[in-house]
């Protein structure tokens, strides 16, 4: 009876986990989107931080219950998942043109980051040394998120500013709302700032609430996996860190995966990878230090994650990031390559190692 309320539990986690995210998602894109910043902007840094909100949390609650194993595993589990499973599926149904100058600096971010996971690895540990290289490449990836977001709404509002110049100027042109020149800035004005006070106040106050009731979900629900991972983990008799690479970090890997489904439907390539790499940025550089800084000590590493794990992580992360700044595109056949090794990856964790 005790397995059947563990597996209940677990599952309750997962919904709140991917409920939360869901609406934390939408109020901190409605917020990001009120600045101007672009879609990739918007997906590298404010959606990327609420949908890795999972994979922190639950290997945070796991550090500090001294579950070392399943703090690691979910963390890089999840990137694996990120790029192999969900980056892969949004580059099979949606291959798409990139602008190389958005994405260079990210993915050799992400790319280093796994590079020093997987030498670090091999000595048995993550200690301090690592942990400064992993905390300075996240400062790295904020600042050029905030460069690049300032200078895009200096550029938005160079623009603004041109427009209402031009109407000024304009008899035939008395107010914005009639301009019939379609273009990004027009429609910024006309339809996404409010007019009405009251309504600006009221989307204010119904999004702070998405935004704590979302944070509050995620957290009852990474608790919850928490826990009840490591007891299914108990009765199934596998180790944890199998319960971590594989159900724990996909279920949390699920916020990214809704977010990346909706962008397919609306053919929004660029929220899609950007989200992806910027989660992945975050899971590698940000989650692994602080849960060895919780844990009070380096953590330590199995022989299984050195020598699989984060191999597998960084040849997934190499084969969808290096073509990519080569060619400047995704392509389909990398979706169909990464998946393909996602799931070898996951059959011989399951069946061959465990």
């Amino acid at each position: 009876m005790e397995w059947v309320i563990a597996i209940g539990l677990f599952l309750i986690g997962l919904v709140l986990i991917v409920k939360g995210g869901d609406i934390f998602v939408d109020a901190a894109t409605w917020l990001a989107e009120r600045t101007g910043i672009p879609k990739l902007i918007i997906g590298a840094t404010v959606v990327s931080v609420a949908t890795t909100l999972p994979e922190m949390l639950v290997s945070f609650f796991a550090a500090e219950a001294g579950k070392v194993d399943m703090a690691t595993g979910n963390a890089i589990g999840s990137v694996t998942a990120n790029t192999g499973l969900i980056l892969g599926i949004a580059l099979i149904c949606m291959p798409s043109v990139i602008n190389r100058r958005e994405y260079w600096l990210k993915s050799l971010l992400m790319l280093l980051a796994a590079g020093v996971l997987v030498l670090f690895a091999f000595s048995g540990s993550i200690g301090a040394v690592p942990n400064v290289i992993l905390i300075v490449i996240f400062i790295v990836f904020l600042a050029d998120n905030i460069f690049q977001a300032k200078t895009a709404m200096m550029e938005k509002e160079n623009t603004i500013y041109k427009l209402s110049a031009y109407q000024k100027s304009t008899k035939a042109v008395r107010n914005a709302k009639r301009v019939t020149v379609r273009t990004a800035e027009v429609l910024y004005v006309e339809n996404v700032l409010p007019t009405d006070k009251k309504q600006r106040r009221r989307e204010m106050f119904v999004n702070v609430l998405k935004f704590i009731g979302g944070a509050v979900f995620l957290a009852v629900g990474s608790r919850l996996l928490v826990d009840n991972g490591s007891k299914l983990a108990l009765f199934i008799g596998v180790p944890e860190r199998i319960i971590a690479v594989t159900i724990i970090a996909v279920g949390t890997s699920l916020p990214e995966l809704v977010t990346t489904l909706t962008a397919i439907k609306k053919k929004q390539s660029a929220l899609s990878a950007g989200n992806i790499i910027g989660a992945n940025i975050i899971d590698l550089s940000l989650i692994l230090p602080i849960s060895s800084l919780i844990s009070g000590k380096a953590l330590p590493v199995s022989a299984q994650f050195a020598s699989v794990d984060m191999p597998v992580c960084l040849l997934i992360a190499l084969i969808a990031l290096i073509p990519m700044l080569i060619t400047k595109k995704f392509s389909r056949w990398q979706g169909v390559v990464m998946v393909v090794l996602y799931v070898v990856y996951l059959i011989i964790t399951t069946i061959v190692i465990g």
